[in-house]
């Protein structure tokens, strides 16, 4: 696959078979993320891989109380509050991997996790897998709690929860707005 199909053709997953991720695949696709530009070349990336589904189960559980706890009200359209209130809802949506990228707390670490980020959502749609940012697990990540269960070293905060597997069924295609864009001659 090209750059420009990956780029194109690259969409959210949100439906996974159970077929587990090789350790090998999810390699390839950390270096491809460690490939991305990090400012001033720190390359200050960190990554937790878990597999390990009783312990995916706990993070979603923790992460939606979480965010219906902190959830101020009226910031996020009422069909998530109740989403979220689902006890059949799984944040994950019980992909077989969460990778999560953290950079080391400075200036510029959410930018450095960001561009490894999409280079791992990329090597992820060439190899064939499926991959989704969950936002939704930002924030309680980002608690002592959250911290302590991905085992994140205290001067590295995380930024990129991103579910990987192998998709249920192709992602359809979304159409896109054209962007707003100012030419200065």
């Amino acid at each position: 696959m090209d750059l420009t199909e990956a780029i194109y053709g690259r969409r959210a997953t949100r439906a996974y078979t159970a077929a587990p991720v090789s350790k090998d695949l999810l390699e390839n696709v950390i270096d491809a993320a460690i490939q991305a530009p990090s400012a001033v070349n720190e390359q200050p990336w960190d990554f937790t891989i878990i597999q390990n589904t009783s312990l995916l189960d706990r993070i979603s559980a923790a992460a939606k109380a979480h965010m219906i706890e902190t959830m101020p009200s009226g910031s996020f359209p009422e069909h998530l509050h109740e989403t979220l209130g689902s006890p059949d809802f799984h944040i994950f949506y019980h992909a077989p991997v969460l990778i999560t990228i953290s950079a080391r707390a400075g200036a510029w670490a959410i930018e450095n996790a960001t561009l490894a980020a999409e280079n791992l959502m990329l090597a992820a749609h060439g190899q064939g897998l499926g991959s989704c940012w969950i936002g939704f697990a930002q924030r309680w990540l980002e608690t002592a709690d959250g911290k302590h269960a991905l085992g994140v070293p205290d001067d590295f905060v995380p930024v990129a929860p991103i579910i990987i597997g192998h998709p249920a069924a192709p992602a359809g295609l979304v159409p896109r707005q054209p962007p707003q864009s100012r030419w200065i001659d």
